[in-house]
C-alpha cells in the first residue's frame, strides 16, 4: 500500500531532521551494505599479485620480494572488507517550513572547540584535555 503525498512529505521532513541532528545515526541508517565491484575487483588483484610476488620471493630466496607480496595481499583484503570513508558532519539544519538549509560558516561538530580536523585537530583536543586534567590538580 503506498503512502499518500502527506505521509511522504512528513517522512522526507522528518529524514531531513534525523540528518541534521544527528548525522552519525542518518548514516548508519542509510548504509545500503552494497559495495562497488570495482573495489573487490581491485582487492582482488591486489590479492592475486600479492600471492604472486610472495611465492616469487620464496621460490628466489628474495626476502623482500615475499614481504612485499604479503603486505599487498593484506592490504588487498582490508581494502576490500574496511568500509569506505564517508564525509561525516551535518548536511543542514531543518527550518520551520520543513526545508533544509546549509549550517552556518564555523558550525561544525559541537564537541570541537577548534576548525580543525584530521590527526592536527585531535592533537589539539588531546593537549586541550590534558591542560584542563593539570590546572584541576592545582
Amino acid at each position: 500500500m503506498p503512502l499518500s503525498e502527506y505521509e511522504q512529505r512528513v517522512l522526507e521532513q522528518m529524514e531531513r531532521a534525523l540528518t541534521s541532528d544527528d548525522p552519525r545515526l542518518a548514516n548508519t541508517l542509510q548504509s545500503s551494505g552494497r559495495r562497488s565491484v570495482l573495489r573487490y575487483v581491485l582487492a582482488g588483484v591486489a590479492v592475486v599479485v600479492g600471492l604472486l610476488l610472495l611465492v616469487v620471493g620464496v621460490a628466489s630466496s628474495s626476502t623482500w620480494i615475499g614481504v612485499v607480496g604479503f603486505i599487498l595481499m593484506f592490504a588487498g583484503v582490508v581494502f576490500a572488507v574496511a568500509a569506505p570513508r564517508r564525509k561525516s558532519g551535518p548536511a543542514g539544519v531543518v527550518d520551520a517550513q520543513g526545508n533544509v538549509v546549509p549550517p552556518k560558516p564555523g558550525k561544525g561538530d559541537g564537541d570541537r572547540s577548534s576548525g580543525e580536523g584530521g590527526w592536527s585537530g585531535f592533537l589539539t583536543r588531546l593537549e586541550e584535555r590534558w591542560d584542563r586534567r593539570r590546572d584541576q590538580g592545582r
